[in-house]
């Protein structure tokens, strides 16, 4: 199923909730879940606040499912475009195929969507995957739109069941991606999803927010 058309459905303007260097967008370690709505598309991943590993975390299960959760922001990456989090993924898929429609499943991902307004077809996302076999830092179309483009930032089995650190450059990365400036971030969203390949994924994402450096 076309996930990435769905979610371009859902997501509009919104005013941002912080006016400094920092830009919080997930508080999960806060048990904070305020403002995050739900997605469902096939089936319906659990999430649910849980203590790992000494940290409140978003747990997510998927089992043949996908759905997700998404805020509505209002980023200026010309004032905040490094996003960071913290994530962690319990296994792979082992044996999808994520350029292709039947393997576009990840035990982990964030979007990244950047609204085109009454333009709808102007809609486009950055997803960041926790890639099954990927190599780490690699590009791709997504199997379903020109409009939403991939890039692995783990691969595989090395790192998994341990909490890891992100940091991108949402702006750069865009303009590489798309080949021009972007506009403002209208939504961020998370998503563990396994419809595609009809197999089981579980991961945790920490903390989310957008820096000045």
């Amino acid at each position: 199923m076309n996930k990435w058309l769905c979610w371009a459905m859902v997501c509009f303007p919104a005013l941002s909730w912080a006016a400094d260097d920092r830009i919080d967008i997930a508080r999960f370690s806060r048990g904070d879940l305020n403002g995050w709505q739900p997605k469902v598309f096939t089936g319906e991943t659990r999430y649910t606040l849980q203590n790992k590993d000494g940290r409140t975390a978003l747990r997510a299960d998927s089992e043949a499912a996908a759905s997700g959760l998404y805020r509505e922001v209002s980023i200026d990456l010309d004032k905040t475009p490094i996003l960071n989090w913290m994530w962690q993924a319990g296994n792979i898929l082992a044996g999808a195929d994520e350029r292709s429609r039947a393997g576009d499943d990840y035990p982990a991902r964030i979007y990244v969507v950047f609204s085109g307004g009454l333009i709808f077809w102007r809609t486009r996302a950055i997803n960041y995957v926790w890639s099954n076999s990927q190599p780490i830092g690699s590009r791709w179309l997504n199997a379903f739109t020109g409009n939403a483009r991939m890039i692995a930032i783990e691969s595989g089995p090395a790192r998994l069941n341990q909490w890891i650190s992100e940091k991108r450059d949402v702006q750069a990365d865009y303009q590489r991606l798309f080949g021009e400036k972007p506009g403002r971030v209208d939504a961020v969203a998370i998503m563990t999803d396994t419809d595609n390949t009809r197999n089981k994924a579980t991961a945790w994402y920490g903390d989310i927010w957008f820096s000045a450096k």
